[in-house]
């Protein structure tokens, strides 16, 4: 029992996004790592009719049942202190220039949503070698993990991985692609999900165009994977 439990303490452990299961899986078939980048919100959406309507009567509620407390002890508190100081705080504008200009090439836009990084270019499975838009990505080789894969994509795009991070080692989804082209075969796209940190600018390259957006303009790029991408990109606003 001791030499059996200690043969399977020996087997080697891997990720859950295992290159080598996934090409098992995958047939003959290239196996595609594609990176879904997101800038996350920079300010707090604004808040659903409904939900503000609700707000608004709590309040009102609070304040009509609330413990009423004599004038001497509220006044305390707006009386300050020596050496006090006050601060008059001014909020940043929602709506920035790149909103105003449409300027899909600069994160400052969409404070309030998700942003997604969009390139235009030749692809794998794209018709005839067309330039088509698609998401960073790249053929699996022989990296170890296809997380690695993914990894790599990303960084021949931006020129590294500086001010990003991946979210976990295994795919988010994937995608089952059946070519009708004869000269491309069948694959299995695998998504990646990784994230903006801490800078608002790329020096993006390696295609001939880029683009930030957000998820219903994403969805304009592909409606043919509408329901696909909708299953995958969860918004809770």
């Amino acid at each position: 029992m001791a030499s059996l439990l200690l043969r399977s303490l020996r087997r080697a452990r891997g990720f859950s996004s295992s290159a080598t299961s996934a090409a098992k899986e995958g047939g003959d078939g290239k196996l595609v790592a594609t990176v879904m980048f997101e800038r996350l919100p920079v300010v707090i959406p604004k808040i659903h009719p409904a939900v503000y309507a609700f707000q608004e009567f709590s309040f009102r509620w609070r304040q009509q049942h609330r413990r009423q407390y004599p004038d001497e002890v509220l006044g305390k508190a707006d009386a300050r202190g020596k050496g006090d100081y006050h601060i008059d705080y001014v909020p940043a504008p929602r709506i920035t220039e790149a909103d105003r200009t449409n300027d899909q090439k600069s994160l400052q836009r969409a404070l309030d949503n998700k942003l997604y990084l969009l390139l235009y270019g030749n692809t794998y499975g794209a018709p005839d070698g067309k330039s088509v838009w698609h998401f960073p990505e790249k053929i699996y080789e022989n990296e170890e993990t296809m997380r690695l894969c993914a990894e790599s994509a990303l960084k021949s795009v931006l020129g590294g991985l500086d001010n990003t991070y991946f979210v976990g080692n295994a795919p988010m989804a994937h995608m089952d692609v059946e070519q009708t082209d004869s000269s491309v075969s069948s694959f299995k796209r695998f998504f990646f999900k990784s994230q903006v940190v801490g800078t608002t600018k790329y020096h993006i390259e390696k295609c001939k165009d880029y683009a930030w957006v957000t998820k219903d303009e994403l969805l304009e790029h592909f409606p043919e994977h509408k329901s696909f991408l909708n299953k995958m990109i969860i918004h809770i606003r």
